[in-house]
């Protein structure tokens, strides 16, 4: 900004711009009338205005601290006195920004450019002078310039007249405003992003729940593929759903006396009913080369993993492991659970005592069996009592072992590594303590029984077995080998000599027959067939023949009861070359 010098008149007092104060408002001195007469006189006369941006040279500077006045010829005037940040001292004639202040009156002109000056600045604002409308002292309206040599001649502005604002720079707003711009549209573009992933996440899962809904719609109306009673194997229907039942096969094998007893333990998970299942000895299987043989025979010559498939097989089931109990097993296991209570059918002796003393297990309800007792009763078999009475003593006391067994299946687990017996490899100890511990649940909750899988005279399944028991409780379809396949011959070997035993029922495989093994018997000199029908007289000969035994030995008589013809080999019995 440039310093004008303005002058005003009070009465007869007449004042003049010494400088300004830190808000940009004159201030004024008192100036004599003789000094103010002289200063009118240089002005009217058109001596040269004072340039307060001039710099003074060696021409116009007069001896130190003193420079000349621009409006008197010749007139010395006082230095300025600065003060410590290098501004002059309004007293002394200079405003606070360090300009000189002029010692008469200038032209004033309507608006011009501060220049810079060394102060502090705001980083975005710069100061431009604002054209103020007030004047000099109320009352005095000063004296005006004539002949102002600037352009715009017909308004007049005095020095004290403008003052520094700060004005925002319009680039700058330029500038923030584009950044908004920039910001809120990318805010947007997200938001719209959002929006559509949330409404697509919301289609998928509204998708899941209708696909999730139709299947299980299919599922309980028993239209999926698998589900149905047709397509599974042990699947068994209940109000139009599948099924599902874990099925395990025991074996209990008498180290004592020999022979073995078969029962099947069913978990139904789908109705959460568990069921025993026991089955005879004289049940007819078929081997894996077509032989029909027995059940107790198979568990025999078989093993484990030939005999589920043949109950399988029969049984339309579907077997997930064999368990194999011997007795001294099967001792430690009720003396593990702490003995069992059972309701005893017969009285049974002790098989090391001398006769005439007091019976092992004595007949009666709710009889406290420890394990040696338990191992009595589920092996004994009265003098004429068939081996289905026998199995039902073993159903029992499995049942009662199931009561006594934690459902825990941890403490199950943990029950069965005690035994340290050597299951089969299908089944594992975890499997079987889980196995063990829900059958357990179900016995002691009264969901639990046992039945009897009833076999007919010769083996095969009646329809009442496949209707009470294998397709009810076992959820298969009973399937008995077909008796119009081949003639079942059975062979007791009593020559003494186990080795005639393979060498019969491969001479009779060979030669058409079923070969089903009898065992062993007393020895004997001659052999002899025997055949119950008439109609099997003619293949009761063709078998003597196959053997090569004389036809003399063929009689009618009783054969036993899954056969169609029965031979004893005597000692006569040479094996077919």
């Amino acid at each position: 900004m440039n310093d004008r010098y303005d002058s005003g008149y009070d009465g007869d007092q007449q004042y003049e711009i010494v400088g300004y104060d830190d808000y940009g408002r004159p201030i004024y001195q008192q100036v004599p009338p003789q000094q103010a007469y002289q200063q009118q006189q240089q002005t009217h006369q058109g001596q040269q205005p004072y340039d307060p941006y001039a710099q003074q040279t060696p021409q116009n500077q007069g001896y130190e601290g003193y420079g000349y006045d621009p409006y008197t010829t010749g007139q010395q005037q006082p230095a300025p006195a600065y003060d410590q940040y290098g501004a002059q001292n309004p007293a002394t004639g200079y405003d606070p920004y360090g300009q000189a202040a002029s010692s008469g009156p200038q032209p004033r002109v309507a608006e011009q450019t501060a220049p810079s000056v060394p102060t502090p600045r705001t980083p975005r604002a710069e100061q431009t002078a604002q054209v103020p409308q007030q004047g000099g002292p109320a009352g005095n309206d000063g004296p005006q310039a004539q002949g102002s040599t600037q352009e715009q001649g017909e308004r007049d502005y005095s020095t004290q007249q403008f003052a520094f604002v700060e004005e925002p720079s319009g680039d700058s707003e330029d500038v923030i405003d584009w950044l908004n711009f920039t910001e809120n549209r990318t805010e947007r573009r997200e938001e719209a992003k959002r929006r559509a992933r949330s409404r697509v996440i919301a289609l998928v899962v509204v998708l899941a729940l209708v696909a999730v809904g139709g299947v299980g719609y299919l599922w309980f109306a028993g239209k999926l593929p698998g589900t149905s009673s047709s397509d599974t194997k042990a699947g068994g229907t209940t109000g139009g759903a599948a099924q599902k039942r874990d099925v395990v096969v025991v074996h209990l094998h008498n180290t004592a006396k020999g022979g073995t007893s078969t029962v099947l333990l069913v978990d139904n998970t789908t109705t959460k009913q568990g069921a025993t299942v026991l089955l005879p000895n004289s049940l007819a299987l078929t081997d894996d080369d077509g032989t029909t043989t027995t059940l107790a025979k198979s568990v025999d010559d078989d093993g484990s993993s030939g005999t589920r498939d043949a109950l399988d097989t029969v049984l339309g089931t579907d077997i997930e492991g064999t368990w194999r109990l011997d007795t001294p097993y099967l001792q430690n296991l009720v003396e593990l659970v702490g003995n069992i209570d059972i309701d005893t059918n017969a009285d049974v002796p002790d098989p090391g005592a001398k006769k005439g003393t007091a019976p092992l297990v004595k007949k009666g309800e709710d009889q406290t069996l420890s394990g040696k007792m338990a191992v009595a009763y589920a092996t004994y078999v009265a003098r004429g009592e068939t081996q289905d009475a026998q199995l039902e003593r073993f159903g029992q006391v499995m049942q009662g072992v199931l009561r006594k067994l934690s459902s825990d299946t941890q403490a199950a687990t943990v029950t069965v590594q005690t035994l340290a017996q050597i299951l089969d490899p299908s089944l594992t100890d975890k499997d079987l303590g889980s196995f063990l511990a829900r059958l357990a649940d179900l016995a002691k909750g009264g969901d639990y029984k046992t039945t009897l899988l009833p076999v007919q005279g010769d083996g095969t399944l009646s329809a009442q077995a496949s209707s009470a028991v294998v397709k009810t409780v076992l959820g298969g379809t009973a399937k008995s080998p077909d008796k119009d396949a081949a003639v079942r011959v059975s062979v007791q070997n009593a020559t003494g000599d186990k080795d005639n035993t393979e060498k019969a029922r491969v001479a009779l495989l060979n030669g058409g027959f079923t070969f089903l093994e009898a065992g062993t018997g007393t020895a004997r000199a001659t052999s002899q067939v025997t055949y119950t029908d008439a109609a099997d007289k003619e293949n009761a000969t063709e078998a003597a023949k196959t053997l090569g035994l004389p036809t003399t030995s063929v009689k009618k008589g009783t054969a036993t009861s899954n056969a169609d013809v029965s031979v004893i080999l005597g000692q006569d019995f040479k094996a077919p070359a």
